[in-house]
């Protein structure tokens, strides 16, 4: 049994009092006996937690994860018994992959970028005998250097090549824009930080297999409603991060390394948000992103115990879970 510290006790009388606020809200009352299709999803590094992929696939199943996080670099170096090894290490356990993260540098110079560009081949043929569908990454809210434009054109031009590699492996791309105003206004040149400036740059990539990470605290720090999302569909939304916010601060004053597991605050509105995800049938993972240093301290158990409980808290908001 857990012994009830006095930081479990605060963290317990907060995650009560957002989930009131939820319910007394009563949105989403009308999706709650949905079940849901996405997956809660172990981004390990995300939690602080420190280890390998098949470590991490043991913590998944430990604490009732459906998913994980898939590190390319990892794959890679398999040969076909040591995936077969760890195929079967997953379906033993009852877990699925969720999404990975792009193995290319894109955001500095162009020789580090044409770099990784020429091992993306292989990096992407490993993820496809895996069984991963799902890639993410996200866009740097500004440019010292850069303009608007031309940071935007040469986003667009590097990531379309990346996005055709994955394609070709059967891969969807998806990218995250960041929100909080304290990091889009750091530099000279700010840069894409919302929902539509990242639509019109998959419009600029131009593939089929190109959408978004969605994330609730880029949702919330960008000032963005529940019309927001549901512009969106199932194919738009690759991958998906759940977080919470800091009370106390204005939105604008929202520091992007200080955030919340879900439902800790109740300062944004996840059982919309979730509900959305619910109404538009999304298939895809879920994950804590809380970067967040009291988290980032406790060991690997605590870490991943802590995470799946908050998930757990924030999807029976709105569906009917086990």
């Amino acid at each position: 049994m857990r012994r009830m510290t006095r930081r479990n006790m605060v963290a317990a009388s907060a995650a009560s009092i957002a989930i009131a606020h939820y319910q007394a809200c009563g949105w989403g009352s009308a999706v709650k006996d949905t079940k849901r299709k996405f997956t809660m999803d172990l981004s390990w590094g995300a939690i602080g937690v420190r280890a390998n992929q098949l470590q991490a696939i043991k913590y998944a199943a430990k604490y009732g994860f459906e998913s994980v996080y898939a590190d390319p670099g990892f794959l890679a170096a398999l040969d076909d018994t040591a995936r077969a090894e760890l195929a079967a290490t997953m379906k033993e356990h009852g877990i699925v992959w969720g999404a990975a993260g792009l193995p290319v540098e894109f955001r500095r110079d162009e020789e580090t970028f044409r770099e990784g560009l020429k091992s993306l081949p292989v990096m992407a043929k490993a993820m496809e005998i895996a069984g991963i569908t799902r890639v993410g990454t996200w866009l740097r809210p500004y440019h010292n250097e850069l303009t608007y434009v031309a940071n935007f054109r040469q986003h667009a031009r590097r990531l379309r090549d990346c996005v055709k590699v994955l394609g070709d492996h059967g891969l969807r791309f998806g990218m995250e824009y960041v929100g909080p105003k304290t990091l889009w206004a750091s530099e000279r040149h700010s840069f894409i930080h919302t929902m539509s400036e990242t639509k019109d740059l998959i419009a600029e990539i131009g593939q089929d297999n190109v959408g978004l990470v969605l994330d609730s605290w880029h949702w919330y720090t960008a000032h963005e409603t529940v019309d927001d999302l549901r512009t969106l569909t199932n194919r738009d939304v690759v991958a998906c991060d759940l977080n919470d916010a800091p009370v106390g601060l204005a939105i604008d004053e929202q520091i992007d390394s200080k955030r919340e597991l879900p439902s800790a605050t109740g300062v944004i509105d996840l059982q919309t948000f979730l509900g959305v995800l619910i109404e538009i049938g999304y298939d895809g993972p879920v994950r804590a992103e809380p970067f967040n240093a009291k988290l980032n301290a406790t060991d690997n158990d605590e870490a991943c115990r802590a995470t799946s409980d908050a998930m757990k808290r924030s999807f029976a908001l709105v569906s009917r879970e086990p």
